[in-house]
């Protein structure tokens, strides 16, 4: 097996980790040469792409790579990749026998707090995520066209070591909101790296989302991670009266329960089940700080 993740920053890096023992060659891309260094140390062969020129070593990287996970956000552009056609596409990476698409429960839009599947409607209401649900559509297209299976991982808040709540709390950016009512998925970001494993072993496309059995409200995780360092959690405050950034706030205009049932269905087991077990499992092996 070989792979090229496009993109490999937080969430592809975990799933090189994953698939190092398996695979023969993994490639990622960055856009930065110091990242590029951090990629090299893990083992990971780094390219830099910046999500326009293809350069020869990147050219040659697709056209042996039998897995490609995509995670570069399409942006206003649209996909890097789909931009050159799907002809294109299939003449440069010949070996490919499955592609995994990083994807977002952004794309569902807001369900007024109701629980959402696979097969609910998409209601896109930020832009970002209306560019991820062509993106989706795209990458669907070309399998078909390509006979090849395309998984589309629609992936909750991720966060893991070095990127959750005992941070924020740490570095004073912690904040708890409260809207009530309000609840948002999320995913240890070894489950991502899990989950896409498990879909490559079972050479599974469609669409699946990756997010933990739990959708809560966000402040009781800043409560729970301040009584296990001991520390006063922040005072609450109510969303309306908080200051935010218009992206920031954009996230709490989205509201549903998103359901993990078609992937634990298909037989894969959550490392992390819920937030509570997660956020024991960092600080107890004192790996939260990354």
């Amino acid at each position: 097996m070989q792979v090229l993740i496009l993109g490999a920053g937080y969430s592809g890096k975990a799933i090189a980790k994953e698939l190092l023992p398996q695979a023969s060659r993994i490639t990622g891309t960055t856009r930065s040469p110091e990242k590029r260094d951090d990629l090299k140390g893990l083992g990971i062969e780094a390219l830099l792409y910046d999500g326009q020129a293809i350069s020869p070593e990147l050219a040659a990287a697709m056209g042996t790579a039998t897995h490609l996970i995509q995670s570069i956000a399409p942006g206003r552009e649209g996909d890097p990749i789909l931009r050159l056609g799907f002809e294109r596409m299939r003449a440069m990476m010949p070996a490919l026998e499955w592609v995994g698409y990083l994807s977002t429960v952004g794309v569902y839009g807001d369900h007024k707090g109701g629980w959402v599947d696979e097969d609910a409607e998409c209601r896109p209401v930020s832009l970002r995520s209306r560019e991820r649900v062509e993106a989706e559509d795209g990458w669907v297209a070309f399998g078909a066209a390509a006979g090849i299976p395309v998984a589309i991982l629609r992936l909750a808040g991720i966060y893991g070591p070095g990127r959750n709540t005992f941070r924020n709390l740490a570095e004073g950016t912690a904040k708890r909101l409260i809207k009530p009512d309000q609840v948002f998925n999320r995913i240890r970001v070894e489950d991502i790296a899990g989950a896409t494993a498990f879909l490559i072993g079972r050479h599974a496309g469609g669409i699946f989302n990756i997010t933990d059995n739990e959708p809560a409200p966000p402040q009781d995780l800043v409560t729970l991670a301040a009584d296990m360092m001991g520390v006063e959690p922040p005072p609450e405050v109510a969303f309306d009266d908080a200051e935010l950034t218009p992206m920031a706030r954009s996230f709490y205009g989205e509201n549903k329960r998103v359901s993990n049932a078609k992937l634990r269905d298909a037989g894969y087991e959550m490392r992390f089940a819920d937030y509570r077990a997660s956020l024991s499992d960092l600080w107890q092996r004192d790996i939260w700080r990354g």
